[in-house]
């Protein structure tokens, strides 16, 4: 049930991040979640955004270079100590998380979305949801 994440890689120069957002509002993409890294000459632009392949497409098309990362969304209560039960859920599992980000799920819902990616997708489902969590799908983080 892992989502897909894209990740784009862009030169470490001001404008390039605009450059990328004005590509994706033209073609009506909407960035669910997102994340951004750099380093001293390049960033990586990590997103969960509402039309996974027409993205890619847009993207590609427009110069920039791309890849599609299956990660794991888990709806969380927006509250003290949601994460901290999320991770405790991992802890244990020999699942190594290689990092994660955030969203908000909407004003009203109350609840966010943490974003991780990790070695094993099928091993982080299983050990969240034997602790009661759901894991969201491309539907859920499209529609949010």
């Amino acid at each position: 049930m892992a989502i897909k994440q894209i990740s784009v890689f862009l030169e470490n120069k001001p404008g390039t991040l605009q450059g990328m957002t004005d590509v994706l509002a033209e073609a009506g993409i909407d960035m669910r979640a997102l994340s951004v890294a750099e380093t001293k000459d390049f960033g990586i632009v990590r997103m969960i955004v509402n039309d996974v392949y027409e993205t890619a497409t847009v993207l590609k098309d427009a110069g920039f270079i791309c890849s599609m990362t299956p990660v794991v969304a888990v709806p969380i209560p927006d509250e003290v100590g949601g994460l901290s039960r999320v991770l405790a859920a991992l802890n244990g599992t020999d699942v190594n998380l290689e990092y994660m980000y955030a969203s908000l799920a909407g004003k009203t819902s109350g609840r966010a979305y943490m974003i991780f990616r990790v070695e094993d997708v099928e091993k982080a489902e299983n050990a969240l949801r034997s602790h009661g969590f759901k894991i969201a799908d491309q539907d859920a983080m499209s529609e949010m």
